[in-house]
């Protein structure tokens, strides 16, 4: 294997076409034609995580955060980011991060955090628009199937819990060939008209170019008609942050003990307690006091997020509880679900999952 395989692994499972636009996400470091030796699964990528590496024998690191966040306008090791970076060139270590991508997928960072707690029902709490596109195409009734098929194949038409969905048409193509045609069917220089099935299919944006490569290879037309056009339709699998019940009701202070316990967290800080069960909760790993209007329109009886400021807590609006239980906390075991999503996909390179604890907040 080379690293280029392990790439394509991460972003089959979380493509960065989701990842936000202010993030820095894919392969930062490194020759993606490197033969592979090991992997390296880590939150932060910092020195010591580099010399970790260096010990295991991995050449590439999977990080969800990306040390490389803004330009670099020299590396002549004057930070931690440029130290780190220049030791991972020096050693001919490749570094990947996945972030949002991660982020704003279903089985991603937040999912994580609703298993911990065990919750049921889970959505999405901010779905992400305009992921949904939509592909229409006009192809000869016999050859219909065949094209049909092949869009599937290359991931159109799933909707939700639901495969192989499509809309389909019977009518009738007009085409004229000028000089320069060479029609599969009919003739140049006369007006043809053929019995054809239009096909609708939607699909999610980040497959466009292997759908468009499919409908071209498939389609026996020598010019393929065909739109595409994005839908404003809500993505049920793509967004930041999620939605869970617990299965039973909890009163507050018992569930902020659980909290507590469930994302091994030194500390919670959280607005005013409500004196209301705990049923329905809202989750968004690392910074998201954005999302806290999107808990509360949820009917979120508690959200759990991290870096939350002094006026943050007051747009709690003593309609739902907001809870800070940190930002390394909140993400913590996201490595280990890269790890066993990594370890399922190759079987034959090590997979190893970072020891090194690399909070920068200490608590007294």
């Amino acid at each position: 294997m080379i690293i280029q395989d392990v790439v394509t692994l991460l972003q089959d499972y979380a493509p960065l076409a989701y990842a936000e636009e202010f993030d820095n996400v894919g392969l930062l470091v490194g020759d993606k034609n490197e033969k592979l030796t090991g992997v390296l699964v880590t939150l932060d990528t910092l020195e010591t995580v580099v010399d970790e590496a260096i010990e295991n024998n991995c050449n590439l690191i999977v990080s969800f955060h990306p040390i490389i966040f803004k330009g670099l306008k020299s590396l002549t090791g004057k930070s931690y980011v440029e130290r780190t970076v220049l030791k991972a060139i020096q050693n001919n270590i490749a570094i990947y991060a996945i972030h949002t991508a991660l982020d704003n997928h279903i089985n991603g960072v937040n999912d994580i955090i609703c298993d911990r707690l065990e919750l049921k029902n889970k959505q999405i709490l901010i779905p992400q628009q305009h992921t949904i596109k939509k592909l229409i195409t006009y192809v000869p009734l016999k050859n219909a199937d065949t094209l049909r098929t092949a869009l599937f194949n290359a991931g159109a038409g799933s909707i939700g819990n639901y495969d192989e969905c499509s809309f389909n048409l019977e009518g009738t193509g007009t085409f004229n060939g000028n000089p320069d045609s060479n029609p599969v069917i009919g003739e140049r220089g006369v007006t043809h008209y053929e019995k054809e099935t239009q096909i609708s299919v939607t699909f999610s944006k980040h497959l466009e170019s292997k759908i468009v490569s499919a409908l071209f290879k498939s389609h026996p037309y020598e010019e393929v008609a065909y739109e595409i056009t994005t839908l404003e339709n809500t993505n049920q699998n793509i967004g930041i942050g999620m939605l869970g019940d617990l299965e039973e009701d909890m009163s507050e202070l018992d569930f902020l003990a659980y909290l507590k316990t469930k994302m091994k967290t030194n500390t919670i800080r959280h607005s005013s307690l409500l004196g209301k069960p705990i049923k329905r909760v809202a989750v968004l790993g690392g910074s998201g006091a954005f999302a806290i209007g999107a808990a509360e329109a949820k009917g979120a009886d508690i959200f759990i997020t991290a870096d939350l400021k002094y006026h943050d807590f007051f747009s709690a609006e003593n309609q739902l509880i907001l809870a800070d239980i940190g930002h390394y906390e909140s993400e913590q075991f996201t490595k280990n679900g890269l790890v066993a999503h990594l370890t399922k996909k190759i079987s034959n390179f090590a997979i190893v999952l970072s020891n090194k604890n690399t909070n920068p907040v200490k608590y007294f």
